[in-house]
């Protein structure tokens, strides 16, 4: 998301690469081509960039700043972590969408999971206060679940759109996201008791806390 002030060269040439590597891949996509699509000269990418990688290092900088950012808007409400979880990510990532789903199935952009990850870390601090029993599992490790799952809905965002009879990216589509998803997290599968019984039942020595 380009901000009114952050419209410089630079930052045409950031939001160019984002659409090239989204649409050709991190290999494919040339230093050539985003420069065409900024308006800009090569020289001037590796100018303010140096090199394709230095390129790809600031465009998941960027995305990583943006996730704060929405993530600040987003903690003034007062709905479910989980569920604006997954609204972070949306706002963040609707308009690379194609950059950050390609880079993440190519085991790239890890800055912007790993904010996802510390983000979700914190929701889950305030989550974890009023729980009446303590974790079982460490809050990295539940945060790290928590922003795949959240990724999920955009990786298979074709599915997820056919199987609610809407796209799931339109306004209907989140709203109906979203009221599924209240749904599913106030109403949980397993109960404590169940949940409880379950885990007696896996193998010991995986606990971690914290």
């Amino acid at each position: 998301m380009t901000e009114p002030e952050d419209l410089t060269a630079r930052a045409r040439i950031r939001d160019a690469a984002l659409r090239h590597f989204g649409e050709h891949g991190f290999d494919r996509a040339t230093i050539r081509g985003i420069a065409e699509t900024a308006g800009v000269s090569s020289g001037l990418v590796r100018h303010h960039f140096g090199s394709k990688e230095a390129l790809r290092d600031a465009c998941d900088a960027h995305l990583a700043k943006a996730l704060g950012k929405i993530n600040d808007q987003v903690r003034a409400d007062s709905g479910p972590g989980e569920v604006n979880y997954v609204a972070v990510a949306g706002a963040v990532f609707g308009p690379y969408r194609g950059y950050v789903l390609r880079a993440l199935t190519e085991g790239r952009a890890a800055p912007v999971f790993d904010e996802l990850v510390r983000l979700g870390a914190q929701w889950l601090a305030e989550a974890d206060e009023k729980r009446s029993d303590a974790p079982e599992v460490s809050r990295k490790a539940r945060a790290t679940v928590g922003a795949a799952m959240a990724l999920s809905v955009s990786v298979l965002h074709e599915h997820v759109s056919r199987g609610l009879g809407v796209d799931v990216f339109s306004p209907e589509g989140a709203d109906l996201l979203a009221r599924a998803l209240l749904d599913i997290y106030s109403h949980p599968y397993l109960s404590p008791e169940e949940a409880a019984e379950l885990r007696d039942r896996l193998p010991q020595g995986g606990k971690s806390s914290g």
